[in-house]
């Protein structure tokens, strides 16, 4: 893992409380092709209450049985289905016979009511029984509202956080317009997972196959940074909406698993006071702590963070960082789509698509002072925003809710620049290009075995 740092200042006055705010670039190691790759774990926990009979769970079912053929004989997989009851519709284990895997799925039904707090148990207790040294994923689909069982969200949260310390991470996708956000975020939070937002059910393909690219490109598992403020700081503060929690003399931030060649943001923001002494000051110190998926070795890097401390004169004459101020510009942004969300939740349609609207104009300033290479994503950004604005006050509450809380939660626990999403991307095709290539080899190779000829039977 590589770790850099930019602050938006590098100098701060004599005697002069300010703020100072830190961007982390955080970046993967690219995937060793001719490695051997580690089984896998993947615990599915489906919803079948009678809400999914709409086609969601066909749909669910058959994007399970194409990822099925995704996954390597010696990857783990398990199915767990909950309504008011829950099913090990296929224990966790090695995927030995795909048929029978294939078969047991087909064979989920929708019935009953949603209790999603038992369903996810039961699937974390699977993963814990077969997940080994390289860790597990769980991942919840549901269309709806746990109406039985445990239902408090931060208690849900919380045990998802207990999965993750253990070496579970849990991730969700949301179908339809009736599923509860708030709990699924909290979920996805807690287990330092994804949340997919799929309003139709042909978006479960698209968000399981984003799943399984993750999970198949995994380098990085358990990556932590622990943010220790320097003596004389006052407060250090992480802008990012992750897991955090307190250490002596500082915080651990949880970040999860990275795909090779991931590129992530952080965006730290310090307090500074009034200081007496001139030179270097340590704003912070930065450790990151990481395990190589294909090693399982532990690895660490340390990181010192430090500002200069000058005479006022000096420090007058300084140049914010445009990057760094640009991405803060970009969470701030975020941040909006949450206070829309939560405005839209409660009645207040035109409150909520205003905050948005005023978000995309601050952004549209921040784009016209944006480096080259971040000016397009800032204005992509502000024209999505004004796009959801103006769908706020048209669309369904649900869709907009729901859309916004994704977006915050994707674009600030996973923060990502546009041009390592599109890099992403574009592997991703060329790998699907690749499997059907090579399906129609294989088509074409038992046609060939099955024809007549010499040497050959018929």
């Amino acid at each position: 893992m590589h770790l850099n740092t930019l602050l938006d200042v590098d100098l701060i006055a004599v005697e002069t409380k300010d703020e100072l705010s830190i961007l982390l670039e955080l970046q993967a190691p690219e995937s060793e092709t001719q490695a051997a790759r580690p089984p896998h774990t993947l615990q599915v926990v489906l919803d079948r209450s009678g809400s999914m009979g709409g086609g969601a769970l066909d749909a669910a079912k058959a994007a399970l049985i194409e990822l099925i053929g995704r996954l390597d004989a010696h990857d783990r997989f398990g199915l767990v289905a909950f309504d008011h009851e829950v099913e090990v519709v296929v224990p966790s284990a090695p995927l030995t016979d795909r048929d029978a895997v294939r078969q047991a799925i087909a064979g989920v039904h929708p019935r009953g009511s949603t209790d999603l707090s038992s369903g996810l148990i039961r699937g974390v207790q699977e993963a814990q029984r077969t997940k080994g040294d390289g860790g597990a994923t769980v991942l919840l689909l549901s269309d709806g509202h746990a109406n039985q069982g445990l239902t408090d969200h931060q208690i849900l949260g919380g045990f998802a956080g207990g999965a993750r310390r253990d070496g579970i991470t849990v991730g969700v996708i949301g179908i339809g317009l009736h599923y509860d956000e708030d709990l699924l975020s909290a979920l996805a939070a807690g287990g330092a997972g994804n949340v997919h937002f799929a309003e139709q059910a042909d978006g479960v393909v698209g968000a399981l196959s984003a799943e399984v690219d993750g999970l198949l490109d995994q380098v990085v598992q358990a990556a932590t940074l622990t943010v220790r403020p320097g003596p004389a700081i006052q407060t250090v503060t992480l802008f990012n909406d992750l897991p955090v929690s307190e250490v002596e003399g500082g915080f651990v931030v949880e970040l999860g698993n990275f795909v090779a060649g991931e590129e992530r943001k952080l965006l730290l923001q310090a307090t500074i006071p009034a200081l007496r002494d001139l030179g270097l000051a340590e704003v912070c110190g930065l450790t990151m702590r990481w395990t190589e998926t294909a090693t399982l070795k532990g690895q660490t890097v340390e990181v010192p963070v430090h500002v200069g401390i000058v005479p006022g004169d000096e420090a007058a004459g300084r140049v914010p960082n445009p990057v760094v101020r640009t991405e803060a510009a970009f969470q701030k942004a975020q941040r909006s789509r949450k206070d829309a969300a939560d405005a839209l939740r409660h009645g207040d349609v035109r409150g909520g698509s205003d905050i948005m609207r005023l978000a995309a104009m601050d952004l549209t300033d921040a784009a016209a002072a944006a480096p080259p290479a971040m000016a397009a994503e800032m204005a992509a950004e502000a024209d999505g925003l004004r796009a959801d604005a103006d769908e706020a006050l048209y669309a369904p509450v649900e869709r907009s809710v729901k859309n916004q809380r994704a977006q915050y939660h994707d674009k600030t626990s996973k923060r990502r620049s546009m041009a390592n999403m599109e890099a992403r991307e574009e592997l991703r095709r060329q790998r699907d290009e690749e499997r059907r290539r090579a399906a129609g080899r294989a088509d074409r190779n038992t046609a060939t075995d099955d024809e007549p000829g010499e040497g050959k039977f018929g």
